[in-house]
């Protein structure tokens, strides 16, 4: 299904355009803070600088008063000559606090009300409302890209507060089939409809493990997300690598009627890469389960790797089914998968293995990526560092 950045559309999307397949909330798109006149903020930032502004006005009249009445009696001048000097000096000395209320006004504008906007929005924030959004004014002041990272980091806030409702509700969902399946098993030899036959307790005993998997899976992204995923780094050789993760699916891979080679022709001898070696065979047989799942009879799936300007190249390349493009960006998203209809009975994942590879990979200061052509071929490149 092609996304829809339509976030009216009936069908929720969600931030990416990617439709969610949880139970989540209705996204609501992030719309710019707007008040509706002075907050109150404003308001007492505004009669802060009145009050201020006030005082001085008074301050330089009595002080001037002061100074031309010592003036006149100094010089022995008289009262014209005290409230001329006294008028002279008010004016010049007005002067300059006019030209600052000037000054204060215009920075009142630039300052006070962007800095208001800013509070007001935290506060917003610190209330819950992760869609506020502040005016970005015109100018590239300090305040301006306050605004900016202010966006940003609200922005970034909804988007991870949106996964963690759409991990929730993913989480709950995958958990719900085999539970119910459990139950309803387990439900029907008490009852008596079923025997307690073989079939029926390995049936039930496969959707244990089926648990089992997910909370590991689920335990080992947590840890990456983490940093605390545990890595035992060592050189290891890629081109044995390639072999005994070929050796380990060649059986599955004769028995679906599905080519599965090696190609290292072009690797130098001995070529290593720094990793934990049981995490990199882990990367690499999701890829490969992955690809013999989509790989139809006759089809081929090849592990090769070659040097590149960057480091090494490990690519896992099958001929099966393809990857809609519009599904590409996604492919690496937890509990993601292209066709919902299936089911693990019908030989789908948890929709965890992909992810699971993009972090390892990236635990190894590695990249992952992947290019497919729909109906011919689908090619997953990892990238390491050669130790």
């Amino acid at each position: 299904m092609k996304p829809n950045k339509n976030w009216r559309d009936k069908n929720w999307r969600d931030h990416r355009g990617r439709p969610h397949w949880g139970q989540g909330e209705h996204w609501r798109p992030p719309a710019p803070w707007r008040g509706h006149g002075p907050s109150p903020r404003q308001r007492r930032m505004f009669f802060r600088f009145l009050a201020l502004f006030g005082l001085l006005v008074l301050l330089v009249a009595g002080g001037m008063t002061i100074f031309a009445l010592l003036l006149t009696r100094r010089m022995g001048g008289t009262p014209d000559t005290a409230v001329l000097v006294w008028i002279s000096g008010c004016g010049l000395a007005l002067a300059l606090p006019i030209l600052a209320v000037v000054l204060a006004v215009r920075t009142f504008r630039r300052v006070a009300n962007p800095l208001a906007a800013i509070m007001n929005a935290a506060d917003a924030v610190a209330e819950g409302d992760l869609s506020v959004r502040v005016p970005e004014f015109s100018g590239r002041n300090e305040f301006t890209r306050l605004a900016h990272s202010f966006n940003n980091m609200t922005e970034e806030l909804e988007r991870a507060d949106q996964q963690r409702r759409n991990l929730t509700a993913d989480v709950a969902h995958e958990l719900r089939t085999p539970l119910h399946i459990i139950q309803g098993n387990l439900e029907g030899v008490l009852d008596g409809v079923y025997e307690p036959t073989p079939e029926h307790l390995e049936a039930t005993l496969d959707e244990t493990r089926l648990l089992a998997r997910l909370v590991d899976d689920l335990h080992t992204l947590s840890l990456a997300d983490a940093g605390q995923l545990p890595l035992k780094m060592e050189p290891v050789n890629v081109a044995d690598l390639l072999a005994d993760v070929a050796t380990s699916f060649s059986g599955q891979a004769e028995a679906q009627g599905v080519e599965l080679g090696v190609d290292t022709a072009i690797l130098p001898p001995n070529t290593q890469i720094q990793g934990d070696a049981g995490r990199l065979d882990q990367v690499l047989s999701n890829l490969v389960v992955n690809a013999l799942r989509h790989t139809p009879e006759n089809g081929r799936i090849t592990l090769s790797a070659k040097l590149v300007d960057d480091g090494v190249e490990i690519q896992v390349t099958d001929t099966g089914e393809g990857i809609p493009e519009a599904d590409l960006p996604f492919v690496f998203e937890r509990f993601w998968r292209g066709d919902r209809a299936r089911t693990h009975s019908g030989g789908a994942g948890g929709g965890l293995g992909l992810a699971i590879a993009k972090q390892i990979v990236v635990a190894h200061n590695g990249r992952i990526a992947v290019t497919s052509t729909p109906h011919q071929a689908t090619t997953f490149t990892l990238t390491f560092p050669v130790a």
